[in-house]
């Protein structure tokens, strides 16, 4: 059985090198969408431009490449660091346009 994405995730951070092939896959799965496979390669685009991919590809032990696991984590990172910080840009437009308006004093009666 599987662990969950977090569990993996916790696992990610702590020991990259000893993470399973297929437990990578579903994390990145679960943040990037499916992947372009090329044989053995798992490509998953990342919504950024750049250098928009993450690579994955199993050892021969069956586990992730410890160095392809960092950059599916910075690539994670990243992700959820734009989507925090559209989450507060989204937050103070919308407190600015509950605003507008108020700025004129009512003339109490």
């Amino acid at each position: 059985m599987m662990a969950s994405i977090g569990d993996v995730l916790l696992e990610m951070r702590k020991n990259p090198r000893n993470i399973r092939f297929d437990d990578a896959v579903k994390v990145a799965e679960t943040h990037f969408g499916p992947p372009r496979q090329s044989g053995s390669h798992h490509v998953f685009r990342m919504p950024w431009p750049g250098d928009p991919r993450v690579n994955l590809q199993t050892a021969s032990d069956g586990k992730a490449k410890a160095y392809q696991v960092r950059q599916l984590l910075a690539a994670i990172d990243r992700l959820e660091m734009t989507r925090a910080q559209k989450i507060e840009s989204d937050r103070i437009s919308t407190r600015r346009e509950t605003t507008r308006g108020r700025g004129k004093a009512r003339r109490r009666e």
